[in-house]
């Protein structure tokens, strides 16, 4: 069977049950209705199944290098430092005459391409929806992120615009992909497997990003060898972060397949549950589609709940994410070899993390082992506060734990809230969730950069993160997901 094949078998297509809430599909599932039964899979549909779930992985295979390369890594100090080159005397940037601290700036540019990302998610995911047209969407925004990416090879002398730009762009089209590509996950993974085969994306994506990062690695600390200077160096590994992503993204394009929208979807992008003409290059028409998507939350508070719970939380392990090389510099006084070594040790021990904190959900429960990971997350973040300056060692301690912790709570949390979405609005939904994904956060980034701002110092910055991971925590605990699962039409898992 042809991965590009459209609609394909209805055995092979798991979305293809009986309606649930907000899919209108024939059938008798409503909000708060009998779950839809599940259907055997022929052999044919269970092998082209796990051939799409192959592919699904290899996406994150080639995505995840931007995440960890560019973001984590290379860019925060790099583009600090080209700002601080465009700087005045007193160390302020003025992009479009605002005074920024140029220690701020790459925080700021995250929290910008969050809000450019805003005003497109909602309005890519609900087109993917209702067109049932998820890979020409991923191709588009995977492309422009590497295109962007690649670009970053440009990055020199004072030209910290640039850089700010390039991120907005590359970050921004970085999470509209992602809202895609995690919608394909309640269509290619049934109720009962979708917490291995989400931690599995992440294992993948993870030693994805430490093979690269070990490259990187070589290259940079033999820079000198090699005839050509430590910004070439990092120029070189941004670029090439880009070059892998467009090039493994060859492959979920070829194996995923598009499926048609769910009956009773309108087949416009117009609000949700009307019609008309839609606008899809209009700015008003996106910040109209996040209202109704919002408004159709609405309808299932507890999906809602979860989501608050995630964007909290969630916010505060990517602001340390993207924030902790320009922490381990300005801060700590470490050099970019013990960073890269660092974000390195975080990769490998995050592929096991995944990995186990999957067969931790599957004896203990999903929300329980989030929740534990968020305790962990909290007691890390608050260790960070204390680490002396100039002692790798205590920063590769704290590595190790943020690498235990990090890969599983992302991977559960993105499994848990599959089985929250109703059928047939996977992308639009996921594209509230990506507003705290990987690299997406704003609200994390904005607090860090402005509590610099106010106070100069990077250890009050990074302890401010505390608040989102008691928050979230708070939140989920409230949260009864078993209720809140069979509330979406969905069925629930054995154990959740």
């Amino acid at each position: 069977m042809s991965a590009e094949t459209t609609g394909g078998t209805g055995d092979a297509d798991i979305t293809a049950l009986p309606g649930t809430a907000g899919g209108g599909a024939a059938g008798a599932g409503t909000a708060g209705g009998a779950p839809p039964a599940s259907v055997p899979d022929s052999p044919a549909a269970a092998a082209e199944r796990k051939r799409e779930q192959r592919g699904w992985y290899v996406y994150d295979w080639a995505v995840s290098v931007f995440s960890t390369s560019v973001v984590t890594v290379f860019l925060g100090p790099y583009l600090t430092a080209v700002a601080r080159a465009a700087a005045d005397a007193s160390g302020y940037v003025h992009p479009l005459g605002i005074p920024v601290r140029a220690g701020s700036y790459f925080a700021y540019a995250v929290s910008l391409s969050v809000l450019v990302s805003v005003l497109v998610m909602p309005l890519a995911g609900a087109i993917a929806d209702r067109t049932g047209r998820k890979k020409p969407m991923l191709a588009l925004f995977a492309y422009t992120g590497a295109a962007a990416t690649t670009g970053m090879f440009f990055l020199s002398g004072d030209r910290y615009l640039l850089g700010g730009f390039l991120l907005v762009m590359a970050n921004a089209s970085f999470s509209v992909a992602m809202v895609v590509y995690n919608a394909f996950l309640p269509q290619i993974a049934g109720p009962g497997e979708r917490d291995a085969v989400s931690s599995k994306g992440w294992a993948f994506g993870y030693a994805s990003g430490a093979l690269v990062l070990l490259a990187d690695l070589a290259l940079y600390t033999g820079h000198a060898s090699l005839g050509i200077s430590e910004g070439m160096a990092v120029r070189i590994c941004l670029a090439s972060a880009g070059l892998w992503w467009g090039l493994f993204a060859i492959v979920p394009l070829r194996r995923l397949r598009d499926r048609p929208p769910a009956a009773g979807l309108p087949a416009t992008t117009g609000a949700a549950g009307g019609g008309g003409p839609a606008r899809t290059g209009s700015v008003g028409q996106s910040w109209r589609q996040l209202r109704d998507t919002l408004r159709d939350m609405r309808r299932h508070p507890l999906t809602l709940l979860f989501l608050v719970a995630y964007l909290l939380y969630n916010d505060g392990v990517q602001t340390v994410i993207s924030q902790a090389s320009v922490y381990g510099s300005e801060e700590l006084g470490l050099d970019q070899t013990t960073l890269i070594l660092a974000i390195l040790l975080v990769q490998v021990l995050a592929v096991f993390g995944a990995l186990g904190m999957g067969r931790l959900a599957a004896r203990y429960g999903t929300k329980r082992t989030i929740l534990g990971s968020l305790g962990a997350w909290t007691l890390t973040v608050a260790a960070g506060y204390f680490l002396p300056a100039g002692a790798p060692v205590w920063f590769f301690a704290l590595a190790g734990a943020i690498g235990l912790v990090m890969g599983g709570s992302q991977a559960l949390s993105r499994s848990l809230f599959s089985h929250l979405v109703p059928r047939g609005k996977e992308a639009e939904y996921f594209s509230a969730y990506e507003m705290s994904d990987r690299g997406t956060s704003w609200l994390g980034p904005l607090l860090f950069g402005v509590t610099y701002q106010l106070t100069g110092s990077y250890r009050d910055a990074i302890i401010s993160l505390v608040l989102f991971f008691a928050l979230g925590f708070l939140l989920l605990a409230r949260l009864p997901v078993r209720r809140a699962v069979a509330a979406a039409g969905n069925p629930v898992p054995d154990r959740i």
